[in-house]
């Protein structure tokens, strides 16, 4: 079940809300109920927050009874129950980028380090800056991978993409530089990434690969 980002989340609650009552342990209207009723709460658009907050609250938990192992029910039920988790945000922010949702991920990584500013929840910066990048913001990309590195010395991941933005953006002696100082690091430079691929989104006939 997926719920149009052009559904306004009253509207959606309805429409949900409807399904639940047709079948209250359908896990996906319950995930997405209680998504909708912390989506009210957020933007100020709740008429009840008590009722909101009540039934987003019991949505989330009926729905985390029936998840089983559904990766999309716990991630909406969790963000209804505690939407100030920042690992949480991170995690959602890096799934985000591997599924080709650039912008989505950044929104998402963004809550991650303003919620825990002074411990690391993860390479936000890396993914952030690996998010412009896909995006084809190139500045922006450079800028936060520097921070990411800054951060993190020791990470490979924010010099891989830093050495392919600066290629990008034709400053090849950079992106000399950054694979240098990534072969200190480690010998991979290019690491096999095809277990991110879904082999039932490859076409036919098509070169299957690290991406």
């Amino acid at each position: 079940m997926a719920i149009s980002s052009q559904v306004r989340d009253p509207e959606a609650l309805r429409l949900v809300e409807q399904a639940i009552t047709r079948d209250p342990r359908y896990g996906p209207a319950l995930a997405w109920g209680a998504l909708c009723c912390f989506r009210l709460l957020e933007n100020g658009r709740s008429e009840d927050r008590e009722v909101d907050r009540g039934k987003g609250i019991d949505f989330a938990r009926r729905a985390l009874e029936v998840a089983g192992d559904d990766p999309g029910i716990m991630a909406n039920a969790a963000m209804a129950l505690n939407p100030n988790f920042a690992r949480g945000w991170h995690v959602s922010g890096a799934l985000r980028s591997w599924a080709g949702q650039p912008d989505i991920a950044i929104k998402h990584l963004e809550p991650a380090l303003r919620l825990s500013p002074r411990a690391r929840v993860g390479t936000s910066f890396a993914v952030i800056g690996q998010a412009h990048f896909l995006s084809r913001r190139f500045d922006e990309a450079v800028r936060t991978l520097l921070l990411a590195m800054q951060d993190n010395p020791t990470l490979p991941f924010p010099y891989r993409v830093l050495a392919a933005c600066y290629a990008h953006m034709d400053r090849l002696a950079e992106a000399r530089e950054i694979v240098k100082r990534l072969r200190a690091i480690t010998s991979v430079a290019i690491p096999d990434a095809s277990y991110l691929r879904n082999p039932r989104a490859v076409p036919v006939g098509s070169a299957a690969g690290g991406g």
